[in-house]
Parts: C-alpha cells; structure tokens; sequence
C-alpha cells in the first residue's frame, strides 16, 4: 500500500472545507475585485472596530423594566437596553453591574438566568446575603425605571458542546441555580440529546429559587432530572434531607464515567463540592468551577500568616494617595471604599481586569488569585482577592 499523499486531493479537500464557511465566497469576491481596482481598504478602516464593539461592548447602559420576587430572600430583576440592542451571550456567562452606594462606587458580577434567546431583557437573579454590601442594597432599593451600567456578557463558565460531551451534572447551592435554569434552557431549546442533571442545594425549602419550573421541566423532559437537598427541612418533604455528600452524588448518579460536573454557589459551597467530587474520583478535566467572589475568611485558609489577625489589624496603602486597609479586606474593596477605581469584572480572581503593582509591601493572595508566573515575578497581584499583611504601595 503506498504511503504517498496526492496534494491535488489536499487541495480540495481544503478548498470544500472552505466552501463550506458562510460567507467565504463573498470575501473572496471582494479581494479578487480590491485587487483589481487597487484599493487600499481604507473604506473598511474601523469596520472590525464597530463590529466587535456591537457584540462585545465595553459598557451597557440597562434599565429596569421588573423586579420580580422569586423566594423571601431572592428577587430577580429584569433589565433592558436603553440603546442598542443587547448583545447576545453563552447560556452560564454574566455581566459585572456597576452600583454607587452611599457614596462608593463599586460592582458585582452577577449571572445572566434569562435564556439566551430571549433578545430583549437580561435578567438578574439576587440572593440576599448577610451583610452583604450590594445584594441588600439591589433587594433593598431598586425598583422599575432605575438606570444601570454594566459591562457586556463575559466568563468562561458555559457548556462547550464540542468537548464536555453529552452528560451534564450541574451542583447547583442557592442562587447558584441561575446559571444552571439558563443552560438547561438552552440545552433543552436546541432539542439535542444531552442529559442534564442538576442536584440543588439550599438551608430552607422556601428559598428553592425557580422550583417550580424546575419541577415543570424535569416532568416534561425526559433528559433532565432533578434532586433536591434541602439541609432543614420541613417534615413533609420529599426530597433528600442534610448535606450533599459523597456517597449522596456516587448513588444518585451511579456511574460518574463521561459525566461533566458544573459547580455553583457560595466559596464555601464550592470547596466543599469539589472535595466531595474528588473523593468519588473525578478528575480536575471534568469539573468546571465557577468562583463566586474572594474568600470570606481568609485567615482560616492554610497559607494565612500565623502572626496576623484579620479581624483588628489596620495597614496603610499608598499609591495616588494614602489610605487605612483592614487586613481581612480585599485590596479592591478598600480602594473602592476610598474612591479609587480600578476596572473590574469577575472579583473573583480570574479575569485579571483588576491588577495592581505592589511596589513595596506583602500581600497574602489566596488559590484563587490564578497568579500567572509573570505576575508572581514582577509583584503584580489581583486585587479582588489581594489581603494586605502589612503596610504596602502599590501602582495602578
């Protein structure tokens, strides 16, 4: 048999390939005809520009159209353009809401659970949070007509089809269940053969977000199943009672082979999700975490100087000015507190929108910081999830 490749074969199976691309005759078209007439395409100068602006702009301008009250603790409001029309995102991803707050200007990133269909709204979905700084503000003080900025959608927690396969679990606490609705809506509108499987958690049975259409949808559609964990419930319930475990996963799902496991909710949430999943033997390829903000104690984690109180301990920050930082803090919160601004999105350590230079000075940056080796080398850090040790300078 020989081995010789034929490069007429490669050559059409290139040019079908091609072919094949929408659009791709046209643009060969046009380059044929500037070639012709000599165009030096300064017609088409910005055109690139305008058309990544369009899909993936820096900055919305929303409005509140509804607030909508899903359980006592949790609203969802819905917001529209006030200009051009939304630009379209992957069912899992969210958008960074800018809010000014008695004076501090600061942002949270919060995951779109409108479906990825619907053109003209984004909803939010906002779980009241103790002592939380904007979630009880939204909950609190928002109401139809309100204006918003935001950033465009973005992240990278979404189903890829290419490479997650077809067996889709998604752990899901409390009002981690909004980027979960949103891709099993999509999933479920493609009319594909994927298996969904969503184990919700939460403390109280009224604070099930969405569990009615929940129910709705795993009656109506034979892929979808869902198990519901209520750590408190009522006597009457019937679903599983406690805290999601190990073995609670291992039997309910039976085999874990080729399975795809999403996880999100509260840091503490998550950890402990990501243990229970690698006990049972599921590799790191096949979870997909979605971080949802700094670590609320960083003092219990193990790298956490043993000398230093983050609950008393004040340190002072330099950088276009000076100001006191509670150790315990992130670094971006304080500057926001201050009146310094530094762009942002996921605060959670991820997309690195917030780095900062530390001149001088340590800082502790706990797991989720995702420092590259580069950052590491020439002292930058993220500041969503930097925790001052002592008094530092920084750029930015």
């Amino acid at each position: 048999m020989s081995n010789t490749v034929n490069p007429k074969n490669n050559a059409d199976s290139t040019y079908n390939v091609l072919n094949s691309i929408v659009g791709y005759q046209e643009a060969v078209a046009d380059k044929a005809q500037w070639e012709k007439d000599g165009s030096d395409l300064i017609e088409l100068k910005g055109s690139v520009d305008v058309t990544v602006a369009t899909l993936h702009p820096k900055r919305l301008t929303l409005e509140v159209s509804k607030v909508i009250e899903e359980t006592p603790s949790t609203k969802t409001i819905r917001f529209i353009s006030t200009g051009a029309p939304l630009p379209p995102f992957q069912a899992g991803q969210y958008i960074n809401l800018f809010v000014d707050i008695d004076g501090v200007s600061t942002a949270r990133p919060y995951a779109i659970s409108s479906a990825c269909d619907e053109k003209n709204y984004y909803d939010l979905t906002i779980k009241r949070v103790t002592d939380g700084f904007v979630s009880n503000h939204l909950l609190d003080n928002v109401s139809q007509g309100q204006q918003f900025l935001s950033t465009g959608p973005m992240g990278t927690f979404y189903y890829n089809p290419l490479f997650h396969g077809e067996d889709l679990v998604f752990l899901a606490g409390g009002s981690g269940v909004a980027p979960a609705i949103t891709m099993l809506k999509d999933i479920l509108s493609r009319g594909s053969k994927y298996s969904f499987h969503m184990i919700y958690c939460n403390s109280y049975i009224d604070d099930l977000i969405f569990i009615n259409e929940l129910r709705s949808l795993a009656e109506q559609y034979p892929q979808f199943r869902l198990t519901e964990v209520v750590s408190r419930p009522p006597a009457n319930f019937e679903g599983f009672k406690g805290h999601l475990s190990a073995d609670l996963i291992r039997n309910t799902l039976g085999s874990i082979e080729n399975k795809l496991f999403y996880v999100c909710g509260p840091t503490p949430f998550n950890d402990y999700c990501i243990g229970q999943l690698k006990s049972i033997g599921v590799p790191n390829k096949r979870i997909r975490l979605e971080a949802n903000g700094a670590p609320k104690n960083p003092q219990q984690l193990s790298d956490w100087p043993t000398t230093i109180d983050a609950e008393e301990v004040m340190v002072t920050v330099t950088g276009r000015g000076s100001f006191k930082a509670k150790i315990g803090e992130p670094l971006l919160n304080s500057l926001e507190r201050n009146g310094y601004s530094v762009e942002n999105a996921c605060r959670s350590g991820e997309c690195s929108l917030c780095r900062v230079k530390v001149i001088s000075g340590n800082v502790f940056n706990p797991p989720e910081a995702h420092l590259r080796k580069s950052d590491k080398t020439f002292g930058w850090v993220h500041s969503c999830v930097a925790y001052p040790t002592e008094d530092i300078e920084i750029l930015f």
